[in-house]
């Protein structure tokens, strides 16, 4: 197996396997969490236990989607020929929060040629290198996609929260090929949301599009429940669309208006590459609109 990037604390660490649920194996029910994990956060690896540990750096909510495939197959037989990896583990990624002086929070969609999760709209994150720190890494991802780079001494950070993510994203989809736990960081600038577009250089290879989401607009985001049926109705006080960037063929940009319907789509359940945001970026906008209140 692969160097380990994600281990589970039981006496001594141990890395986790590909197919097994990091949710499951850390006590969570039947319900839909989040369970608060205690982690370490190492240079290029996560540890989590549920119970405290020596060394342990933050206490986290952890959470997975309803329909989590990994939740799933440990309820339920293989099918003869549904082989998944034994020679992997789960990888580690790193998402940025950003969050401008007027209080407002980066989101980019990913271009519909990649592999993993074309086409949704999530922050900016990656895999994190070996040996990396993991706010390195996710201030890394930032320039890589935004061209960004913070200056020292004018943000300041916080790790909002874990989430399971698994890609496809439901069995119905097919077996999982991805198996990531994404750590949420808010990255906190002191420059405001003007400042910081004037200096965005989108990587046309990984983003297609970028906008700024008030407070308003997220929460309705967050409140949006992937998994379930129940149909929702738009807030009457929510505008109807927002105003963000695409990229062009030519390098250059336009005003993009985007229909407010569009970032309330949930995941369907069979495969299709609709624009939507990510069940896992709900997810984090709900930790970052907990942390606006405090």
């Amino acid at each position: 197996m692969a160097a380990a990037r994600v281990l589970l604390l039981s006496g001594r660490p141990e890395s986790v396997s590909f197919a097994q649920s990091v949710c499951g194996l850390l006590g969570a029910g039947p319900g839909l969490g989040p369970w608060p994990t205690y982690c370490g956060l190492k240079r290029g690896q996560l540890v989590l236990s549920h119970r405290p540990f020596p060394g342990a750096s933050a206490r986290l909510p952890l959470q997975r989607p309803p329909f989590c495939p990994f939740s799933a197959l440990d309820q339920q037989p293989r099918a003869p020929g549904a082989e998944l990896p034994t020679n992997r583990g789960v990888d580690l990624a790193v998402a940025v929060v950003l969050q401008s002086s007027d209080q407002t929070v980066l989101l980019t969609r990913r271009t519909c040629a990649l592999n993993v999760s074309p086409n949704l709209w999530v922050p900016p994150g990656g895999h994190v290198e070996p040996d990396e720190e993991l706010l390195d890494g996710g201030l890394r991802e930032l320039w890589e996609e935004s061209g960004l780079q913070l200056p020292q001494g004018q943000f300041f950070w916080v790790p909002l929260g874990l989430w399971e993510s698994a890609y496809p994203p439901r069995l119905s989809w097919g077996l999982p090929k991805y198996h990531h736990i994404i750590l949420y960081l808010l990255v906190i600038s002191q420059e405001s949301q003007q400042q910081l577009q004037a200096r965005i250089q989108p990587n046309p290879r990984e983003v297609n599009a970028l906008m700024w989401l008030g407070p308003d607009v997220a929460a309705a985001v967050a409140a949006t429940e992937d998994g379930t049926e129940t149909p929702r109705h738009l807030p009457q006080d929510l505008p109807p669309s927002v105003l963000a960037v695409e990229l062009e063929e030519n390098g250059g940009a336009r005003p993009l208006v985007l229909p407010t319907s569009t970032l309330l789509r949930t995941t369907p359940a069979t495969a299709d590459s609709k624009e939507r945001v990510s069940t896992g970026t709900k997810f984090a906008l709900r930790l970052w609109l907990q942390h606006l209140g405090r």
